[in-house]
């Protein structure tokens, strides 16, 4: 016995314009974020450990609040990313952040902290892995923080490498930042970028990989892209090529904004020197040298990462509109399909020959001794009989 199942273009398009593999239960999204995703507008995702961990109150809420509105002029969307109360979010109200703003004890949650933050219905702020678990989920291709994490100074001994290196190595998010913190050691971070099969490119004429409160780190990215346009269709071809791995834009901060490298190279190393005498390692030595830098400067480093950041969630906000552009343009021409594999995800294809007239799933014969079933809600099957 076999049965005949089809899935046209344009009604499977209507009624999935985005992933439809993922359980709405898991995540919840506000309802600007819902609505963006029922028109396609680009959506750009964005960390709350800023607001956390990486900004004294209130600064770090007029910060969020400015970066949101600067992706919303670029014609993009903000969704803001945390854990409320156990719940994943997306897209957090004015309401929402304030409270983020002011809470104590939020845990800063990465990959190996999301699923006891859930069980445990506590609040957290997600870090730049855990934002990128998230935005995989829910099906949002850009996300743009201030800077990445990377391997520690003398990692090579005391192992400490952020999750952040892993989880660009088994996503396929398109993380826009100013590079590696200078804190880290950015030799080995590229290193490691590079075992992880991750494509990091710097943003602009120059290779210059930037350090986050300076333009230069001393080291090359291995490309670069010229603009907004050239990263969305950097982002494209890695779609396409159906690549498990992330992209990294490094962008550099504002001429305007960048510090004297001697000067932060010099508050960096007194920090770590103080972290070391305190014994403070771990996930919260990073949160630690941020505000002993901003301190040794005098608030200087703290001014840079407002200004960095502000920078790239206008050049992610571009790269959202173009990347969405031109996945519009693809669906719109003559030679696109879309076709479904079970159990895996919606991919592109760039000729008719694999599906002329619908994708066939053919279910039947001795020699089928597995059971297949559909999972996504809503799924509609055109009224035909079975075919035996």
């Amino acid at each position: 016995m076999a049965c005949l199942l089809k899935i046209k273009r344009s009604g499977y398009l209507a009624r999935f314009p985005r992933s439809i593999s993922r359980r709405s239960s898991t995540l919840a999204y506000s309802d600007e974020i819902q609505s963006a995703k029922k028109d396609n507008k680009p959506i750009v995702a964005l960390e709350s450990t800023i607001i956390t961990h990486g900004m004294p109150y209130p600064k770090n809420l007029e910060t969020a609040l400015e970066v949101e509105n600067i992706i919303r002029e670029q014609g993009a969307v903000p969704a803001t990313v945390a854990i409320l109360k156990g719940q994943i979010t997306v897209g957090l109200t004015k309401t929402q952040l304030e409270y983020l703003a002011r809470a104590k004890d939020v845990v800063k949650a990465s990959r190996r902290d999301l699923a006891t933050v859930v069980a445990d219905k506590r609040d957290g702020a997600t870090t730049v892995a855990g934002t990128i678990i998230t935005a995989e989920l829910a099906d949002i291709p850009v996300f743009v923080t201030g800077g990445i994490g990377g391997v520690h100074r003398e990692g090579e001994k005391t192992m400490d490498v952020s999750a952040d290196l892993t989880e660009l190595g088994r996503s396929r998010t398109l993380v826009v930042c100013s590079g590696v913190k200078s804190i880290l050691d950015i030799r080995r971070t590229l290193e490691f970028l590079e075992t992880q099969g991750v494509t990091v490119c710097a943003f602009g004429d120059s290779k210059q990989f930037p350090a986050f409160y300076t333009r230069r780190s001393g080291y090359e990215a291995p490309y670069n892209v010229v603009d907004a346009e050239h990263a969305a269709l950097v982002l494209s071809s890695a779609r396409a090529l159906q690549l498990s791995s992330g992209i990294v834009i490094a962008v550099p901060v504002p001429k305007k904004y960048a510090m004297d490298e001697k000067v932060i190279d010099t508050a960096i190393s007194n920090a770590l020197l103080e972290a070391e005498e305190k014994g403070v390692q771990g996930k919260e030595i990073t949160p630690f040298l941020l505000a002993a830098v901003s301190k040794a400067t005098g608030g200087a480093s703290l001014n840079t990462n407002i200004a960095l950041i502000k920078n790239n969630a206008k050049v992610g906000a571009d790269i959202a509109v173009q990347y969405q552009k031109r996945i519009y343009e693809l669906g719109n021409s003559s030679n696109f399909t879309v076709s479904r594999r079970f159990h895996t995800s919606t991919r592109l294809s760039s000729t008719r020959e694999e599906s002329k007239d619908g994708d066939v799933l053919v279910i039947g014969g001795a020699n089928v001794d597995r059971t297949y079933r559909i999972t996504e809600e809503n799924v509609q099957l055109p009224q035909r009989k079975n075919v035996f």
